[in-house]
C-alpha cells in the first residue's frame, strides 16, 4: 500500500458562506513551527496571512530579512514583505497561530485571547488548563464545547484559547482512538525516537547526536503521560474528565531529521485478533464535516504489510505529513498488541495540526471577521 495520500479533492473549496478569507496572524513566525505556518498558510482556500509577530528583535524588519529561512521551498511571496510586528494584541487580522516559545507562550496568548482574538496554540503553556480545548479534531472535536466555559470563566468577549498537543503526542493518540473506539484501552507503553527538528533551531548540537541516541528530552514524557488522559477523555459540560488510561512513555532524541517514530504496546479490554486491531486502524475515517476541512484525511491512518515500515526516510510526507503511518502490528507478550508508528513532528504535530484546528473553528462558526484590528465590534459568523 502506497504512504502517499493525497488531500480530499474539495479541499479548495471555499468555506460555506464565507464572502472572503479569513484574516490570519501567525505569532512566533521567525521559528522552525511559525515558518511551517506561513509555507501552509500560501493559497489556503479560506485563511490569509496578513501579520507575522515575533520577538523585538525581528519587529520592524520584512519577514524575509527577519526569518532564517529552513524550507526546502522558498518563502512565500505573500509573507516575503509583510514587516514583522511585537507580540501586542493590536493586529491587523480575524484570528491568530501562535507558534511562540513556552518562554512567552503563556501571557501573550492570554493577551490576544483578552483582546479578542481566537488563538489556535502549538504551545505547551495552556494545553493541560481546566478549561481550554487540547485538540486532536479527528479524536475530539466534542472538546470545542468548552469554549463557551472558558470564556465565561475569563471575562473573554470573542476571543479563547485552543492548544494542539506535543509533537510525539499527536500521532500516539491518533492511532490509539480507533483502538480505544473499538476495543477499549486499558495501558499502554511506548518508546520514542525523535526527529531533531523536533528541538527547533538550532536544536541539538551536532556532536551531541551525531552517531548518537540521547535518551532525555526535558518534559516528554511527562507531556506523553498526561496528554493523552485529557485527549481522550471527555467533557461533561462543567470540565474534562481523563481516560485513565495506564500509560508509560520513554523518550529519545536520534540523528533524524524529521519524523518521530514510536514503538507502542498496548492493553485492550476486549479481545481482538491481529487482523481485526489493522483493520480498525486502516478503515479509521473521519465524518463528513472533518473530511470537508482542506487539510484533513478522510482516512488518517495509513497501515503498511512490509516487515520494516514505516521509515522516516519513506513515509514522513505521508498525506502531506498529516498522516499517521502504522507497521509491524503483532502480539505483544506482555501487553496485547504492538506496533510502530510514524508521524511528522513539523506538520501532524505541530504547524499542520493547528493548521487543521483553525479549519475546524472555521467551519463551526468560532473565527469571525473582524470590523477592526482592535475594536471589539463583529461582523457576521463566516459559518455555523
Amino acid at each position: 500500500m502506497s504512504a502517499q495520500q493525497p488531500l480530499p479533492s474539495h479541499a479548495g473549496a471555499p468555506l460555506r458562506g464565507q464572502r472572503k478569507k479569513i484574516r490570519a496572524g501567525v505569532l512566533g513566525a521567525t521559528g522552525i513551527v511559525g515558518q511551517r505556518l506561513v509555507s501552509l498558510l500560501a493559497d489556503h482556500p479560506w485563511f490569509e496571512l496578513t501579520e507575522v509577530a515575533a520577538s523585538e528583535r525581528s519587529s520592524g524588519k520584512t519577514y524575509a530579512e527577519a526569518a532564517r529561512w529552513h524550507l526546502d521551498a522558498p518563502i512565500p511571496g505573500a509573507a516575503r514583505d509583510l514587516v514583522v510586528k511585537g507580540l501586542d494584541p493590536s493586529l491587523d487580522c480575524d484570528f491568530v497561530f501562535s507558534a511562540l516559545d513556552s518562554s512567552v507562550a503563556g501571557a501573550a496568548e492570554e493577551e490576544f485571547a483578552r483582546a479578542g482574538y481566537p488563538v489556535v496554540s502549538n504551545s505547551r503553556n495552556h494545553r493541560t488548563d481546566p478549561d481550554v480545548p487540547l485538540l486532536i479534531p479527528e479524536v475530539n472535536a466534542a472538546h470545542l464545547d468548552a469554549i463557551p466555559r472558558q470564556q465565561k470563566n475569563r471575562g473573554y468577549d470573542t476571543g479563547f484559547i485552543v492548544t494542539n498537543p506535543n509533537c510525539s503526542t499527536a500521532g500516539l493518540v491518533l492511532v490509539l482512538k480507533p483502538l480505544a473506539d473499538a476495543f477499549g484501552l486499558e495501558k499502554a507503553f511506548v518508546v520514542t525516537l525523535q526527529a531533531i527538528s523536533g528541538a527547533g533551531y538550532p536544536g541539538v548540537a551536532s556532536l551531541d547526536i551525531q552517531g548518537n541516541v540521547v535518551p532525555f528530552i526535558s518534559g516528554e514524557e511527562e507531556k506523553m503521560e498526561s496528554e493523552p488522559q485529557k485527549l481522550l477523555g471527555k467533557w461533561d459540560g462543567s470540565r474534562f474528565v481523563d481516560a485513565g488510561l495506564g500509560l508509560s512513555a520513554h523518550c529519545n532524541r536520534v540523528p533524524v531529521v524529521d519524523g518521530h517514530l514510536e514503538c507502542v504496546s498496548v492493553g485492550l479490554k476486549k479481545i481482538a485478533s491481529l487482523d481485526e486491531v489493522r483493520e480498525a486502524l486502516r478503515n479509521f475515517e473521519v465524518d463528513a464535516e472533518l473530511a470537508s476541512l482542506p487539510t484533513a484525511l478522510r482516512n488518517p491512518i495509513i497501515v503498511l504489510d512490509e516487515e520494516n515500515r514505516p521509515q522516516p526516510r519513506r513515509d514522513v510526507n505521508a498525506g502531506n505529513g498529516m498522516a499517521a503511518v502504522v507497521g509491524r502490528v503483532r502480539e505483544c507478550p506482555l501487553l496485547d498488541v504492538k506496533l510502530t508508528l510514524l508521524s511528522h513532528n513539523l506538520v501532524r504535530g505541530a504547524a499542520g495540526a493547528s493548521l487543521l484546528n483553525a479549519e475546524l473553528l472555521a467551519a463551526r462558526g468560532f473565527l469571525k471577521q473582524r470590523v477592526a484590528p482592535s475594536g471589539s465590534q463583529l461582523a457576521e459568523p463566516v459559518s455555523r
